[in-house]
């Protein structure tokens, strides 16, 4: 069975779905950790939180004392609140998700023809998301659109160059998969990734041990649409807001045709659901996601 961080707090897990092929056998060894988002915010620094709390605060009290510092309703400053609430550009903003019933919203291969459509639904519904994309006919072949998920507020990060099995590969072969991303999406961004996903969630030591080097912590799913067995955007809907909970992390990909056109009703419905639709390194906030880790509701 996978080693236990803490016994209070940290989880394992024995097999993953992977994100291009059939679910992989729920067996075996996993032989590595997993941190949950609640877990890591508990055990965020206390300096993390301090910093996190201070302006959260200051904005309550402004919210509280005359409001006029929001544009909602009562007082509410905009992007602040209750379920439903939208993300601010960047950063971790006024978002906490250790009140809040957040769900993060991730897509992986990209970016493609799709991506520009996703962005513009994105944008309209005042939600941010995690892309990791892929290096090879997609970075290379897109850095306009590397660009304008940056700017737009969006979070950056990796999902190898060529879609390698990085615990297939040796080791110095599975960094250039790594290390070529982190290259290209600096010289089109000025920011280097700091998280990634491992090609079909598969993962092990070694891996981690690269990640750690590289900066990078690694990011895993609890919730899959199964979108590249599927073009129907409406299977796609039901099994995302079939499988979704709070703390989740919804793996989605904007390279298939069916799956930006579903974004609209999913978003439409988890904000009905009263979720907060956000980054992961937002669900995280306080803490901040280490290198070498490996994350996972």
């Amino acid at each position: 069975m996978p080693k236990q961080t803490s016994a209070a707090r940290r989880t394992s897990i024995a097999g993953l779905l992977t994100a291009t092929s059939l679910a992989l056998a729920l067996s075996g060894c996993a032989g590595y950790d997993v941190t949950a988002p609640a877990d890591a915010r508990a055990d965020a620094p206390a300096a993390a939180v301090q910093a996190k709390d201070a302006p959260l605060a200051a904005a309550d009290g402004a919210k509280n004392g005359d409001g006029k510092n929001g544009g909602g309703k009562n007082g509410e400053a905009k992007g602040s609140g209750g379920g439903g609430r939208t993300t601010p550009p960047g950063g971790t903003g006024d978002v906490d998700c250790r009140k809040a019933k957040c769900v993060a919203l991730t897509f992986d291969a990209g970016p493609s023809e799709n991506t520009p459509r996703l962005l513009d639904i994105l944008k309209k519904e005042k939600v941010h998301a995690t892309f990791f994309l892929l290096g090879e006919n997609h970075v290379d072949k897109r850095p306009a659109e590397v660009k304008r998920i940056d700017a737009e507020g969006h979070e950056l990060a990796n999902h190898t160059w060529s879609h390698q099995i990085l615990t297939d590969i040796e080791p110095a072969e599975a960094k250039r998969e790594l290390s070529r991303v982190q290259d290209a999406v600096r010289k089109i961004t000025g920011k280097t990734p700091r998280l990634m996903r491992p090609p079909q969630g598969r993962t092990d030591e070694e891996v981690s041990r690269i990640s750690k080097d590289l900066g990078l912590a690694q990011v895993l799913w609890s919730v899959t649409a199964k979108d590249y067995q599927t073009n129907d955007s409406a299977l796609i809907t039901k099994r995302v807001l079939e499988q979704t909970g709070r703390d989740g992390i919804i793996l989605l990909h904007d390279i298939y045709k069916g799956t930006v056109p579903a974004v609209p009703g999913i978003l439409k419905e988890l904000k009905k659901r009263g979720y907060t639709v956000v980054t992961v390194s937002q669900l995280l906030s306080p803490a901040k996601a280490e290198p070498g880790m490996v994350y996972r509701p």
